[in-house]
């Protein structure tokens, strides 16, 4: 079980993911998780340190940055997939 992180972590991931990020999972500790390769954009990150995510196949669902893998999508792959987000 992991504690919670500290003001300075959570303002560091709240810096590094900011709102709009476009995000895909590499893996998901979770025993529902959103498939390998989705994609999808940051929501927010809460209080506890969890990056809030709306993935592309519709679902809701944070990741954890201690437990779960992901990666930034970068550049003109976020131009792609924020157009096809977005309709």
């Amino acid at each position: 079980m992991r504690g919670f992180p500290s003001r300075e972590q959570v303002q560091r991931y709240r810096e590094m993911y900011p709102e709009g990020t476009l995000i895909q999972l590499d893996h998901m500790n979770d025993p529902y998780p959103v498939p390998a390769g989705t994609v999808g954009g940051v929501v927010s990150v809460d209080d506890g340190g969890n990056v809030q995510v709306r993935w592309q196949n519709g679902r809701t669902l944070a990741v954890i940055p201690e437990a779960d893998q992901f990666h930034v999508v970068e550049n003109e792959q976020t131009e792609e997939m924020d157009m096809t987000m977005n309709g």
